[in-house]
C-alpha cells in the first residue's frame, strides 16, 4: 500500500470522527483547546489501535466481529445521541454555569469505539498485505487526531451560535451516523 493510498484511507476511517467531534464541538458554549484536544486525542488513539487489533487477531476473529460490529456502533451513537437531545429538553446543563466544556472520560471512549470499530477491518487487510504496521497506524491515528481537532473547533464556531438547536441536530447527527453504520452492516447500503 502506497502513502497516498494509506493517507486517503485514513481520511476515509476518520470521516465518522470527524462528524462526531463536531457534534461534541455543538455542545462547548466556549471553545475549549483542552476539550479539543482530548477529544480529537480520544478518536485518534482509537483509530490506531483498531488496526493493530485487527492486524494481531487477524482472520481469526474477523467473522464474529463483522456479524455485529454494526449492532454495537449503531447501539453506542443512538444512546448518546438520545442523550444529548435529553440533556436540552430537560434543559440539563452540559458546562458549568461559566460554559466551560465539561469532558466526559466515558462518552469519549464510547464513541471513540463505535467510530473506530470498522478500522478492525483494516488491520485484518494490512494483516494480509504485509504493510509496514506502526507507520500505517500512525498516519491513521495522526489524520484522525488532526480531523477530529477541526471538527470540534468547526462544531463550536456554529453551535456557539444556535446553543440549544445545534445541540439537537448534534445528538441527532450521532442517530443518523449510528443508523447509517447498521444499514451498511446489514447491507441495504
Amino acid at each position: 500500500m502506497g502513502k497516498i493510498e494509506l493517507i486517503a484511507l485514513a481520511v476515509g476511517l476518520s470521516m465518522d470522527a470527524f462528524s462526531v467531534a463536531v457534534c461534541k464541538g455543538l455542545s462547548m458554549k466556549k471553545l475549549s483547546v483542552k476539550g479539543g484536544f482530548v477529544t480529537a486525542l480520544f478518536f485518534g488513539v482509537f483509530q490506531a489501535l483498531m488496526p493493530m487489533t485487527g492486524y494481531f487477531f487477524g482472520s481469526r476473529f474477523a467473522s464474529y466481529i463483522d456479524s455485529f460490529s454494526h449492532w454495537i456502533g449503531f447501539a453506542l451513537l443512538a444512546i448518546i445521541g438520545g442523550k444529548m437531545i435529553l440533556e436540552v429538553i430537560s434543559e440539563k446543563e452540559v458546562g458549568s454555569e461559566t460554559g466551560e466544556y465539561r469532558l466526559d472520560i466515558g462518552e469519549l471512549f464510547l464513541l471513540a469505539i463505535a467510530t473506530s470499530i470498522d478500522a478492525l477491518a483494516v488491520g485484518i487487510v494490512f494483516a494480509a498485505e504485509e504493510v509496514n504496521l506502526i507507520f500505517s497506524v500512525s498516519v491513521i491515528g495522526a489524520i484522525t487526531f488532526a480531523l477530529s481537532f477541526v471538527g470540534v473547533v468547526i462544531g463550536n464556531k456554529f453551535g456557539s451560535r444556535y446553543e440549544k438547536k445545534a445541540q439537537i441536530a448534534g445528538g441527532a447527527i450521532l442517530i443518523l451516523i449510528g443508523v447509517k453504520l447498521l444499514l451498511d452492516g446489514l447491507g441495504v447500503i
